[in-house]
Formats: structure tokens, sequence, C-alpha cells
């Protein structure tokens, strides 16, 4: 389809429904939210490649002293809605229509249908996702499958929020006056356009997961949008809320700075541990003393993830926010027992961690892990958040939120990373951005994590715990024999072509003389080009 409105240019596939999102005056709305924010949305994006040449060149991050007086101050967020209380167990997903239905019968109290690092955002995703938005806020929505299978929706159901992309990614189908726009603008605009004035007449309202922040400014710009928006919509001011996902390191140091600027918004923030890891790599590219072991032995129980976690739940409670816990991302193990119950020892000691520790909630990736999941926050938070809990005994300091673990890197853990690597980037080539890899839900911010430590590692001539160097030879040797074994298995049932297509991708990746900061960038362009 061809379309222009106003100053906006729409070229994109024909999907059915279309018609129905982007009406004339959803156009004008998104076109008003372009034209006011997206020059700054630039300006701060630039700011960040600015940081990361400080972080480069060695500089460390710290805590601002520009802002200590809001760190010092005495202030809190504003009221949080009945229906957003009890977090106890929130579920995530990608936004196709089985999936929002499954999510919301699950029994969780709330269900993030994403748009983010588990959609691969296709024309037909990103459309498809806000007719099923739509669907779900008005509870008319329904599933069958091919094999005759019916969907709906239980009487009693989560409560719905959800997560635009982040400031860094373009929704390239639309252009403003040539430009191609902001995927979060899309996303966040044409939700609050379509359902946030029926999500207020049903109690509830329009909740979001904001995510990849990396600076206050970026949450103020946020605020402004937030702003904004309602004054254009005619919404009760405060009445969209969000959560902000604490997943950059650079956050970490700007916890207290980032609620002060959403206050009448914010009601909480989130431990978004997989893309924290990564990011933790990303600003720390060059230094070749915070190399990090292999993925499954970089935990929430030490070093900077077990800091950052105590620092977010002290600074939320203070400021009467929700410090919401992270990922549970196993998935059921069906034809092992034995391995199943290990996975599943692993997610309730996970989970009492967070609960003991004074997380009002957390994040499962899978509805059978929803009930493990409520059992353990049932018995450490028998109310319905631990608000109450200051945890003023907590002293985190920067060399904390810097620390790296101890750790090894084994050659099980290299293959690991290559293969999940080059599977996931296959299959996000061929619209799907959440899958199960090794008894995982895989989604953009964990195969982050691999190709960065590849990256990471050999940059920096890392060793294996058998005393071999992670040199080029070693990694082109382990693709090709991983490239052999999926296609061996190919469980996911990934065309070759794709593959292919990810392998190159991934070998450009690890290879590349500068460390790419986002590996959805470069294959955006790829899933655009075959739409196309």
């Amino acid at each position: 389809m061809q379309l222009n409105h106003g100053q906006l240019s729409i070229n994109a596939p024909e999907i059915e429904g279309t018609a129905t999102i982007l009406t004339p005056t959803a156009l004008d709305f998104l076109s008003a939210l372009i034209a006011k924010f997206e020059a700054e949305r630039g300006v701060l994006l630039a700011r960040r490649q600015v940081r990361q040449q400080r972080l480069n060149a060695g500089e460390l991050p710290d805590f601002l002293s520009e802002t200590a007086e809001i760190r010092a101050g005495d202030w809190k967020v504003r009221d949080i809605p009945a229906d957003l209380a009890d977090r106890r167990v929130e579920i995530t997903g990608p936004v196709d229509r089985k999936m929002v239905i499954n999510a919301l019968n699950s029994g969780a109290k709330v269900f993030m249908a994403d748009f983010e690092d588990s959609n691969a955002p296709s024309w037909r995703n990103v459309i498809e996702g806000q007719i099923n938005m739509i669907a779900a806020v008005r509870r008319t929505i329904s599933y069958q499958s091919p094999e005759g299978k019916s969907y709906q929706l239980n009487p009693s159901i989560a409560t719905l929020m959800v997560r635009p992309r982040g400031w860094h990614l373009d929704e390239a189908h639309i252009t403003y006056q040539g430009q191609p726009i902001s995927g979060a603008l899309f996303d966040f605009g044409l939700f609050l356009f379509h359902n946030a004035k029926e999500a207020l007449a049903r109690g509830t309202g329009a909740y979001f997961y904001l995510p990849k922040l990396e600076s206050h400014l970026e949450a103020r710009l946020w605020n402004q949008v937030i702003d904004f928006s309602e004054s254009y919509l005619g919404l009760p001011h405060g009445s969209t809320k969000c959560t902000v996902l604490i997943e950059t390191i650079l956050a970490a140091f700007e916890m207290d700075e980032i609620l002060f600027e959403l206050k009448d918004h914010i009601v909480g923030l989130n431990c978004g541990r997989w893309d924290y890891i990564f990011s933790y790599i990303r600003a720390f590219q060059n230094d070749a003393s915070r190399v990090l072991p292999e993925r499954a032995q970089v935990t929430m129980a030490d070093g900077f993830l077990r800091a950052y976690s105590q620092l977010l739940i002290q600074t939320c409670h203070r400021r009467g926010a929700f410090a919401m816990g992270g990922m549970a991302a196993q998935i059921p193990i069906k034809n092992n027992e034995d391995a199943n119950t290990i996975a599943l020892n692993k997610v309730r000691a996970d989970k009492e961690r967070e609960a003991s520790d004074g997380h009002d909630g957390t994040w499962v990736a899978h509805p059978a892990l929803v009930p493990l999941a409520l059992e353990v926050f049932d018995k450490y938070m028998p109310g319905p958040n631990q608000l109450n809990r200051l945890r003023e005994e907590v002293k985190v300091s920067r060399s904390d939120l810097l620390a790296a673990p101890l750790g090894s890197i084994t050659e099980v853990g290299l293959r690991n990373n290559i293969n999940v690597g080059l599977q996931y980037l296959a299959a996000w080539l061929g619209g799907s951005g959440c899958v199960p890899i090794h008894n995982l839900m895989e989604d953009a911010a964990t195969a982050e994590i691999s190709r960065a430590q590849l990256w990471h590692w050999h940059r920096h001539q890392a060793k294996l715990d058998d005393g071999r160097t992670v040199d080029r030879a070693l990694i082109e040797d382990l693709l090709v024999a991983e490239r052999a074994a999926v296609d061996s298995a190919n469980v996911l049932k990934i065309p070759a072509a794709d593959l292919t297509q990810a392998q190159a991708m991934l070998t450009t990746l690890i290879f590349g003389a500068e460390f790419p900061n986002f590996l959805t960038l470069a294959a955006y362009r790829e899933l655009v080009a075959k739409e196309s």
C-alpha cells in the first residue's frame, strides 16, 4: 500500500485490517507526535553515541552531581491505579493473537504485550498486533487454530500492559518529511489513540512498559510525550501509566531521576536482567578487564546484577513505586522429567530470592510457570506488594554497580552463544521474535548477550577454561559445526535460506571492527527488504 497523509508517507505491504488502525484521525495524532518529538529523539540518540565514545576512552559511569538534590529530596510518585496494586506475577510475550489470549488467561496478574524484544517488527506483526490490542481491550479477541481449536478470553483476565519499541528503533514503512519515524511513537501512539478511552471506561487504563532508556533525559522525553498525548486526546492527566525497564547500566545510575521525570505517570521500575547484561558488555566493549564469563554463570546472585537489583528495590520503595523482578526464561521440558525438575528448581530459587529481597512481583515467559511464581510470592508476600519494605540497610556504591562477576568460559558456553545467535537471528528474519531454544524462551535481549559476548571474547582474546584462545579460527570452526547441527535437527523448522543469511549476519556481528549497537538495527533492514 502507498498512502500520503499530510507529511506522512506510508509504503507498506497490504495487510487486512490496516485501515482500521491507520485511520485519518489516528494518522493526524501520529503526525502531531512526530512533528513535536522526533527532533528531540534524534538529539538524545546522538547523545548516546557521544557517551559511548567517552566510555570507549575509559570513562566510567557515576551518579550525576547535577541531580544530587533530586536523589536527596523527599518526594514520591503519583498514586497507583487499583488494578496495578498487585503485580506479583507478570507474563510477557509477543502480540500475536493466540499468545495474547493465552497470556491474558494464564492466571498472571499482568500481561505485557510486547512490540519490542519478543516481536520481530515486520509490518504484518505490528499492524496485526495493534488489531489484537483493540480486540483485547474490548474483550472480543478470539482465535481458531488450524486444527480447529477455539481460543477466547476467560471471565477473569490479567491486566494489560504494552511495551512499545525503544527510542533507537525506526518504523521504516512510514516516513515524515522523508525520514523514517520512531517505532516507539508509532507503537505507543496507535495503542493510546485506539484504546485509552475504552480502557478507562472499563475501569482500567492505558498502561505501558518503556524499554531501553539510558538516561533521565530519555525519561523526560517520554513524560513530555505522555503529557502531550493526554492533552491532545482529552484524557485525564496522569491516567496513562508506565513502568520503566532498568535494562542498561547507565540507567541504573539515574533511577531516582527517571522516577522523578515521570512521577505523574510512573508506577515502578523493572529489573530487565538480560538486556542489562548486554548493556554492560556494550558499555565496556573496549575494556579487557570487564570481560564476562559465559552467560549461564552471570546470575542475579552476585556482582553488578545483585547490586543493581538491591538498589532498584530501595530506590523504588523510597519513592512509593513498585520494584519488579526479572524474567524466568525457562519453559517446560516435556520429554525429560529430571531436567524439567532441575529447571523448575532454578526458577523457584530465583523467585524466592526476588520475593525475599523485597520485589513486588516478577516475570515469567511461559504460562506453565505462573502457578510456581504465584506460589512463591504468595508465601513471601502475603499483601498486594512490599512497598513498606524500604530496605534502608542497603548500601550500593559506584564500584558495586560496576563489579563484574567471576567465572569461566567453556567450549559448551561458546558453542551455546553461537547456536543461539544463529537460530534466533534466522527465526527473527522469518518474522518470529520469541523462540524456544534449548528449553529457554529466547528473545532479542538474550540473543544480544550471545552475539555481544562473542564479539567481546574475540576482541580481547579471552581464554577458554582449557587454555585455548577465543580467536577467529576457533569461532569460525564452531560456527560451521553449529550450523551443521542446526541443519540436522532444525527443531524450529527454519528455512535454509534464512539460516544462511543469519550465519552471514552473525559473522559480521562477531568480527566487525566496531561493536554494533543493536543486532535488531541490522536485522530490521533485512526484514524490511524481505517484505518489499
